[in-house]
């Protein structure tokens, strides 16, 4: 079976035009879909860009023919879930069956912004999943063409509903990096989110989203299990380590980046990473085969959904190398 890889626009690097531009230009080379990158600054002040994910995926959609969605939006702090059920709601609508809503805990850098208190990791996740369990509830009372009140711990909304709804509603992906979480998935949302990790790491993510599914009486193996995957592809392997460590050293950080709350933060410990700590992290080098090989580990591990990264600047020329030569070879 054909491999379902999409290509990741990765809204902190690049205008907003040029995001679009460049996502139907994947799709041009035989990428399937788009997952969008919801950020409010960028990672580095040299990335340079943050636009509305909402915006740009309305803009994206048109242009191409496969699924689109954030990877990952987070609701509860800068904008209610409320609010981000209807955003998800309303491009559903004017492109059934195509869209996703990809849901994260949420970092620092892009939702401290607001000023609210930032909380620990276990709070976060709680906000999280409550935030899931009220858009679905909205999605559920919206297509049944009723009201819903919403009353947690962390969020509250008063006797509403989605009034521009579509007939079916979007997936709802959880992002998880850990097996407790992803467990917790597996029960209450429709599909996982996770990054490129080692595999003996991604391989308990997906045992633990199974077992969470089958608990909730459902098969993993019909829900999606999406990877997004950073890269660092270039002519050269000279030029791929370099664009590696300035474009996305991120991949190299050891320490936890979810609190730090500025690109400057970012910049000043990317300062630190060096060649050495991208193994095992991120594939980097020129042979197309051995980022087919490296794609492939992830297919067979049992990911149904793979968005791509390169993290250079210059995205024309991978999407032409990848779309001829490491694609096609690609198989779930």
């Amino acid at each position: 079976m054909p491999a379902h890889i999409g290509y990741a626009a990765m809204l902190e690097r690049f205008p907003p035009a040029e995001a679009v531009e460049l996502a139907a230009l994947a799709e041009r080379h035989g990428f399937t879909g788009v997952m969008a990158s919801d950020h409010f600054q960028p990672w580095l002040p040299a990335h340079g860009e943050s636009s509305f994910v909402w915006s740009v995926l309305a803009a994206i959609a048109p242009r191409t023919t496969g699924d689109l969605g954030p990877g990952v939006t987070t609701p509860g702090f800068r904008m209610h879930p409320a609010v981000v059920a209807q955003a998800s709601a309303t491009i559903a609508a004017m492109h059934p069956g195509r869209t996703w809503l990809g849901i994260g805990s949420g970092e620092a850098i892009n939702e401290h912004v607001v000023g609210q208190y930032w909380p620990e990791p276990p709070e976060r996740i709680e906000r999280m999943f409550e935030a899931v369990e009220l858009i679905k509830r909205l999605f559920a009372a919206s297509i049944a063409g009723r009201d819903v009140r919403f009353s947690g711990q962390h969020f509250k909304l008063e006797s509403t509903r989605l009034w521009t709804m579509p007939q079916t509603p979007p997936e709802i992906l959880v992002a998880a990096g850990g097996p407790v979480t992803a467990k917790r998935a597996g029960r209450v949302a429709d599909g996982l989110i996770t990054m490129g990790a080692p595999t003996d790491r991604l391989a308990v993510l997906l045992q633990r989203f199974a077992e969470g599914a089958r608990e909730s009486g459902r098969d993993a193996e019909r829900m999606p299990r999406v990877l997004q995957l950073h890269l660092s592809w270039a002519p050269t392997d000279e030029e791929a380590m370099r664009n590696a460590l300035r474009e996305w050293p991120i991949a190299g950080l050891r320490a936890p980046r979810g609190d730090l709350r500025s690109p400057y933060d970012v910049e000043h410990f990317a300062r630190t990473v060096r060649p050495e700590d991208f193994a095992g992290r991120m594939l980097v080098g020129a042979d197309p085969d051995r980022h087919r090989a490296g794609i492939q580990r992830y297919l067979d591990l049992g990911f149904d959904r793979i968005y791509l990264h390169n993290v250079g600047r210059e995205q024309a020329g991978f999407l032409e190398v990848f779309g001829r030569e490491v694609l096609p070879g690609l198989s779930r």
